[in-house]
């Protein structure tokens, strides 16, 4: 499909930049990006920056300090603080971790800052490439009654509802008697569910009000809503876009994510299955409009409702990357991920491999799961927790994209995603067969998951479609699956051991001369070996040497087999330095975590231990 023309500006949108019409040697090439995100979408895009030959940076919260990504990362720099608030969505903290980094550009991944146009702008002002829309479109297309006025212009298909916040019940009361019920209330900054209410009856909008401007105001700081006509059974279909800085626009692709509990996606698929190729288009060519009418930028997805009578809605712009752009990768070949890179560089979408000739055709089917420690069973309680064993499915069409390995944690602080299942094949139902395959060989233990659920899911008549009839909507899991399933066929592993945040042990070293500090994951295998090694030495503290003591005034030595003593689990027969043989543990050698050299050995010379120095190679951890 061609792209949009640009249409008209108002002055609150930014205009396409002729600087990037068109990539020259003379662009610098981005080759340091800082991710500010963690887990699944984190190791996302650290492929992708492998993938195209650039320096991959981790921004870490505490309780992160030994996750997958962080090891997988090229460069690794603590945040400092142990929950999202004083990490992942401080501003300051991330941007001055950028300059600290040496970094060229940002990558938000999803949630967090993704859709933070100050965030975006601090990058920006900090010298930095932002990548993902420009400020002003992000603050354009965050602002659901912005969104829906630009979607009105192009023309978009909308069920009807106001295009400025309502302020009072009697308004919506207005609306209602004008348009019908039911009708939402929506709030304008809002997203999963937060700040929704949908009302059926006219004397309980007053009390909708005033819960859905309150929730908004408590959720998002700001408790303006809008109301638009509630469409009781819709499918939620969105179609993935790509933008550039010289005004064209791509659309990539469908997803039909209509599987859903309580506004939070579970499973997507692409392209989205039993539509009419006419509304197919229309949704595309809507999406096209609206994003070229914003000037937008890199990738996006643009949403919509659509009805079993055919009614087209649109709801919103998301303005980055999906959990769920996967499938679309799987069935057209793009990787949204890297096109980001190149279009953050100045690259066309059309230079873009796969979109050359713009809209691509897909190819066969692709569904992804996503695989939560929750327990369906008990209302999807989530479950942090430490993932046990992991045995992922192999064989043709599987992807398995994993924030966790066997053995890592699952902080209670964050999201509960361990992984996202990606099945592809060149059918509809080959995918389906293949995914309850891929599901059978997935097992997960110490948490538990929504494994069973998805399996269940597979086998109803309304989801599988045999005959074409494709019976799942927006609300379909609670009010249709949930009542007609035994809950408790549902439970898929029990909990294993809660995952506590890792205190990291902070001291510092001195290296050349210079007073550095160190922190080490308490769960690091190497405080193992270190507090085996150095048992012998724990009572050096005492003697008030300043170098072997730390802020606290606790011996380094001592706070590492104390750190030890901690990650040890009850009744596993591990010896620590405090009941262990020491005279057992002198010849145990030590192994630095980092190479370099020794340029001093704080012991006396000829103190136990001393000749068995030696350096080792891993992982750097805190901050300089």
């Amino acid at each position: 499909m061609p792209s949009a023309s640009t249409a008209p500006s108002s002055t609150a949108l930014p205009s396409p930049s002729p600087s990037l019409s068109s990539p020259s040697p003379a662009t610098p090439k981005l080759r340091r990006i800082l991710i500010a995100n963690r887990g699944e979408i984190a190791m996302r895009v650290i492929h992708a920056c492998h993938d195209t030959g650039r320096i991959a940076i981790a921004a870490y919260a505490d309780p992160d300090a030994d996750a997958l990504f962080v090891h997988a990362a090229d460069e690794a720099y603590a945040l400092g603080g142990s929950d999202a608030q004083s990490t992942y969505l401080n501003i300051a903290a991330i941007v001055e971790t950028a300059h600290k980094a040496h970094v060229d550009a940002v990558h938000p991944g999803y949630g967090f800052l993704a859709e933070n146009a100050e965030f975006a702008q601090a990058v920006i002002d900090a010298g930095m490439t932002w990548i993902g829309p420009q400020p002003a479109t992000i603050r354009a297309l965050g602002s659901k009654v912005e969104a829906r006025r630009i979607a009105a212009e192009v023309g978009a298909p909308m069920a009807p509802g106001t295009t400025e916040p309502v302020h009072d019940p009697a308004e919506v009361i207005t609306f209602a008697k004008e348009h019908g019920l039911p009708l939402a209330i929506k709030a304008v900054y809002g997203g999963g569910g937060r700040g929704l209410k949908v009302v059926h009856r006219l004397e309980d909008v007053r009390e909708a009000f005033v819960s859905a401007t309150h929730e908004a105001e408590l959720a998002f700081g700001n408790g303006d809503c809008f109301i638009e006509r509630f469409l009781a059974r819709p499918r939620h279909v969105e179609v993935q876009i790509l933008g550039d800085g010289a005004g064209n626009v791509v659309a990539v692709g469908t997803r039909d994510c209509s599987l859903q509990r309580r506004n939070q996606k579970l499973i997507e698929e692409a392209p989205a299955p039993f539509l009419p190729p006419e509304t197919t288009r229309a949704l595309e060519d809507a999406a096209v409009a609206i994003c070229s009418r914003a000037h937008y930028e890199s990738a996006g997805t643009v949403e919509f409702l659509v009805d079993p009578d055919g009614t087209m809605s649109f709801m919103e712009v998301n303005t980055r990357i999906q959990v769920e752009h996967p499938v679309t990768e799987e069935v057209t070949g793009v990787d949204l991920v890297a096109a980001q890179l190149a279009i953050a560089e100045g690259a066309h979408v059309t230079d873009i491999p796969g979109l050359e000739h713009g809209t691509p055709v897909p190819h066969g089917h692709a569904i992804e799961f996503r695989i939560n420690a929750e327990g369906p069973s008990l209302g999807f309680v989530p479950f942090p927790g430490i993932v046990e064993r992991l045995n992922v499915p192999t064989g043709p069409g599987i992807r398995f994209d994993s924030g966790v390995a066997q053995g890592g944690a699952i902080p209670g602080q964050f999201d509960l995603m361990i992984a996202k299942l990606i099945v592809s094949a060149p059918s509809r139902s080959a995918c389906l067969t293949r995914a309850r395959h891929a599901l059978d060989e997935l097992a997960i233990a110490g948490v538990p998951t929504v494994r069973k659920f998805d399996q269940a899911v597979l086998e109803q008549p309304a989801f599988v479609a045999t005959d074409g009839d494709f019976g799942v909507y927006t609300r379909w899991i609670e009010e249709e699956f949930l009542p007609s399933v035994d809950v408790r066929t549902l439970a898929d592993g029990k909990p294993g051991r809660r995952a506590a945040a890792p205190e990291p042990v902070e001291s510092w070293v001195e290296v050349d001369g210079k007073r550095v500090r160190l922190g080490l994951p308490a769960s690091l295998a190497s405080v193992a070996a270190l507090g085996a090694g150095l048992a012998g030495l724990s009572g050096a503290g005492a003697t008030g040497d300043p170098a072997l003591t730390s802020d606290s005034g606790e011996s380094v030595i001592q706070a590492l087999l104390n750190a030890y003593q901690k990650s040890v689990p009850a009744g596993s027969g591990t010896q620590t330095a405090a009941n262990s043989d020491i005279a057992s543990t002198q010849d145990t050698p030590i192994e630095s975590t980092i190479t370099g050299t020794v340029v001093r050995w704080l012991p006396d010379d000829g103190a136990p231990g001393g000749e068995m120095l030696r350096s080792g190679t891993g992982r750097r951890y805190g901050r300089g």
